[in-house]
């Protein structure tokens, strides 16, 4: 039996992976991806979501991602790590993401044979095609040189290419010393840390899609202040520590994780770390 299923639980509730599932909404969330989705089906270009480690960036992609791939009109190409050794390899992973067959093997090539693709798909088709990329902060000067290209391909009225960039803020000052990216950017949104309140909301709301009877609670007020102090309100961190309080509720045969539980568990990670 796993250790969730004696709490009451059909599933683990603090998984670390991006799972659209458990992905909780907070405003900011929210309006990022309200903003997002209209951005993209106006076929406005180019779309940044910045934010630290941990604020949520993948799984929010991966929410666009499930409400865009419901219809048929959106092609969509998801880049996860841009650490490519060279432009020719990045353009590769690009051609092979939307199934194109350049005629040869050669940069130049590559990039008309996306161009003929865009125009094809945009214009002819009249689809919406969709390059999200995870871990932005991790492109090289060459590479934004190759998305501003295929960004200059755009009828009057719309972009024959749509990108999202999810990225830590490092990449910013990459991009202001690219003036002619930035002007293309239509969507800019900062994801900042949760508050205490959505601390507490998101980590109820993952227990009840974790399947949490009734008006049960396994963590006490005190224990969410203490979790929220020591994750400053960061997703990631907060999916962590809680998964480790849950996990030493049953080692203990405890009923709830109160604020002591929850600082005996920080003070062992420090140690250990």
């Amino acid at each position: 039996m796993e250790y969730y299923e004696l709490l009451g639980l059909k599933r683990e509730p603090f998984q670390t992976t991006a799972d659209p599932y458990f992905f909780y909404r907070s405003q900011e969330h929210a309006e990022a991806l309200q903003r997002l989705e209209i951005s993209i089906r106006l076929r406005r270009g180019l779309n940044l979501i910045l934010g630290d480690i941990g604020t949520g960036k993948t799984t929010m992609g991966e929410v666009l991602k499930q409400t865009l791939l419901r219809e048929d009109k959106f092609i969509l190409g998801t880049i996860l790590d841009p650490s490519f050794k060279s432009e020719f390899q990045f353009l590769t992973n690009i051609v092979n993401l939307f199934g194109i067959d350049p005629p040869r093997r050669s940069t130049i090539s590559y990039k008309n044979a996306v161009k003929n693709y865009l125009f094809q798909k945009g214009v002819e088709e009249d689809k919406t095609v969709v390059l999200l990329i995870d871990e932005g902060q991790k492109l090289t000067p060459t590479y934004l040189e190759v998305l501003r290209l295929f960004l200059n391909y755009q009828t009057p009225d719309f972009f024959l290419i749509n990108i999202i960039i999810l990225a830590q803020l490092d990449l910013l000052p990459k991009l202001k010393r690219r003036r002619s990216f930035m002007d293309r950017v239509a969507v800019t949104y900062m994801l900042n840390p949760l508050n205490r309140e959505d601390t507490e909301n998101m980590i109820r709301f993952r227990l009840n899609r974790a399947g949490l009877s009734g008006n049960k609670e396994l963590f006490t007020k005190e224990a969410v202040d203490v979790i929220y102090e020591h994750t400053k309100g960061m997703p990631r961190k907060i999916t962590t520590l809680c998964h480790d309080c849950l996990e030493e509720l049953i080692s203990k045969d405890k009923d709830v994780v109160t604020g002591d539980l929850v600082k005996e568990i920080i003070k062992r990670q420090v140690k250990i770390k």
